[in-house]
Formats: C-alpha cells, structure tokens, sequence
C-alpha cells in the first residue's frame, strides 16, 4: 500500500496548521478526522505545538460506524443529539478555537438508505449546529479543510486500476492538487493566495451589479450580486484575532454574494453532486426571481428535492464562484466525487446560507439586517459546479456597461 514519505507527512501537516488554520500561540486547535488519517492527524497534532497551540483536542470518526447508525438505529434516537456534544461545541466556541477538519469521505456512503430518514437526520442536526455554523461562517475563528484519501474513494475516482495504484493515484491527485512539494509547499501557497488577491481586487474595481452565464449545454442564467459586494478567495481574515487562514485546501475559486431577489434562469450543472451520502449527476436548476421554481435530475431527484426543501434558502443562492476551465485540478482530468476538489474545478454556485464576509460591514451584521439587503440565509450551503469549457461570462456594471469576464471557460480580464 502507498504510503507518504514522513517529509511529505509533514509538509502535509505544516499546510493545514500553518496555512489552513493558522493556529496562533495560546490557542486551542480542534481536530475532526476519520480514523484512517490517524498517522496524519499525530503529525497535524505535534505541528500544532510546535505552533504554539495551547491545547489540541482530536475528534475521531468512522464512516462505516456511521451507515451502520443509520442501518440499524431507531430513528428518533438517531434525530437526538446529545447535550453533551452540544456543550462540546459551547466549549470550544467560548475557548476561542480553531477548527481542522480532515475529510475522507464515501461518495456513495448512505446510498440505499431512505431519503426521508437522512433527511430528519441531518435537519435535526443542523438545527442543533446552527450557533457553530455561525461561527465559523463569520469567521470568528479560522478553520480549514483537507482530504485524505481512503480505498473505497479511491476505486471511485480509479475504478480502472487495483486497489493498491489506485490509492497511490488518490494520494498523488490530493497533494498535486493542494501544491505540496517537498521544501516548496508554503512558499507555493504564498504566491498562489497573492495571484488570488489579485484578481479579487480586479473583479471589486468593476463593482458588477449581475453576471451573465451561458453555455452550449443549457446554462442561461443573470445572477444579481449584491450591493457593496466584496469578492473573496484563498486566504481569508479570522474576526477574532485578524490572523490570515486558508477555509479550503485546496482552493482556486474567487467567490461572492448574490442578491437572493435578482436570479433568474437556468444553470445545469456539470459534475455530480455529492450530498448526504448520494450522488447526484446531470441535473438542473431553473431561478425566477431569486428563488428554484424548478428542477430535473438524472438520478437521486428525490435526494435534491429534499435538499431544495430543507428551509426556505435552500431555494437561492448564497454564493457564485469564478474558476477557470484551465485550473489545475480541471486540468488533471479528475472527477473526485468530492465538492471540496471538485468545486476548485469549475464555476460554481452554492444553494443556501452567504458568507457575510461578502459584503461591506457584513460581519457586524446581523442576520436579519443581511437577508433585508438581499443576502441569503439557510442551515444548508451546498456548492454544486456547472463550469464548462465553452462558459461565457458578462457583468453589467451600475451604469449599463457590459464587460466580458470569462471567454472559453477562462477568465480574460
């Protein structure tokens, strides 16, 4: 079996602390990681002192222990979540923590289970989240994501190859893909998160009232964004202590607020989506004024169904994304059946809760005060990827302008 180099381990674990959360002296780190990533996780964890972290605290768990949950669990028991956990949460909330989480998922992990039973699950779920989600969505404290591979998605992404290469294809895949080299992997992410700002400063300069996106395979869909909206990527600033954090590893997506008053069209999308524990492929989406009137899917309708009706939100958008066609994780031509890598190849839209940080004085905002501006709010945000290579984009500006953003998948200003 494939098996990394203690110096990449650390180059690995030197990213996610030092770049992802960016923990700083004296504060507590947590650590939410599968059980497989355990050689990763001590390495993430010895980092992490080094770093000066007052205290690490690991939170380990098991995919296969949780299709099993739902397998064989009373539902009402499984609805229930425990106090305790919701204390755990309080605690590090009130400690001021930072959050690593290494995600090594199952794409097809709950396929086969009812659709309504995940459904009362997760709701329940992130109704008892919801003071965590906000925490971290403002963010009050730095968090991060990083993958680590495992045997079933890898024979997902490679179902070509045997067990053994394709594994060694997965791990090769995640650490091209998140820029780590042996010696190079910080400096790499300097200079990437400072082309990020770059063109961030560009699209904020032409201060676009919508985005226009079409493409041959259906896309026709003006996206509002709203006023005063500030577009964000790479590295982003923690509320609570101004210190500079990476939320996704890796990451090439340049992001803002739509306007929840002002979508209309239709936007199909162009990878599969993985949500609750299903894929679902070839779908659409069709908007009027701001809100999902109507929807199709190849297969798992049901599964996006339910994600449309979790609240209200759920129907609009709380955030577009702008990614080149000629990014590198598109360009390796891997599909990962993962929204964290499959999201950086390509234009995408996320249904559900805005970022805050996407709007002048947005922070201090209260989430009333944002929905009345035209910012979404909802317990899901989901990204989904419609980019294409023949994607065209046009932003209007205030006074009429119209300005060509993206040309043949790519950006061109």
């Amino acid at each position: 079996m494939y098996k990394l180099s203690e110096q990449l381990v650390k180059e690995y674990a030197e990213l996610a602390i030092k770049v992802g959360v960016n923990v700083q002296k004296g504060q507590m780190l947590i650590i939410n990681a599968p059980v497989e990533a355990y050689e990763l996780t001590r390495a993430c964890v010895k980092v992490a002192y080094e770093a000066g972290a007052s205290r690490v605290l690991v939170n380990h768990h098991d995919d296969i222990n949780t299709r099993t949950d739902f397998e064989c669990a009373e539902l009402e028991a499984l609805k229930k979540v425990p106090q305790w956990s919701l204390d755990r949460y309080q605690f590090y909330i009130d400690n001021k923590a930072c959050f690593l989480h290494i995600v090594s998922d199952d794409p097809d992990l709950l396929n086969g289970i009812d659709k309504d039973r995940i459904k009362e699950v997760r709701m329940e779920n992130m109704k008892a989240m919801q003071k965590y989600q906000y925490y971290t969505m403002n963010n009050i404290g730095q968090w991060s994501i990083i993958a680590y591979p495992n045997m079933v998605w890898a024979k997902k992404v490679f179902p070509e190859d045997s067990d053994e290469v394709a594994y060694e294809k997965l791990w090769k895949a995640i650490l091209s893909t998140s820029r780590i080299e042996e010696f190079k992997t910080i400096d790499n992410w300097a200079k990437h998160n400072a082309e990020i700002k770059e063109r961030c400063n560009k699209l904020n300069a032409y201060n676009f009232k919508s985005l226009h996106f079409k493409n041959s395979l259906g896309t026709d869909l003006t996206v509002g964004l709203i006023k005063d909206h500030i577009w964000e990527g790479g590295c982003d600033k923690c509320r609570g202590n101004d210190a500079m954090f990476n939320p996704n590893i890796p990451s090439e997506e340049i992001f803002t607020m739509p306007d929840r008053y002002h979508i209309d069209g239709t936007v199909v999308s162009t990878k599969p989506l993985s949500y609750s524990g299903n894929l679902i492929p070839e779908f659409s989406l069709t908007f009027k004024d701001g809100r999902v009137i109507d929807h199709s899917a190849k297969e798992n309708c049901d599964v996006l169904t339910a994600l449309l009706d979790t609240d209200e939100g759920s129907r609009s958008l709380g955030e577009v994304a702008l990614i080149s066609y000629d990014s590198p994780i598109s360009s390796s031509g891997i599909l990962f059946y993962d929204t964290l890598f499959d999201e950086n190849a390509s234009c995408h839209l996320a249904l559900g809760a805005c970022y805050p940080t996407n709007i002048k004085g947005g922070a201090d905002m209260s989430q009333e005060e944002l929905y009345e501006l035209g910012g979404n709010d909802s317990m899901n945000h989901v990204d989904f990827m419609f980019g294409s290579s023949d994607m065209e984009v046009v932003g209007e500006t205030d006074d009429g302008q119209k300005i060509q953003v993206f040309a043949n998948g790519n950006f061109i200003i």
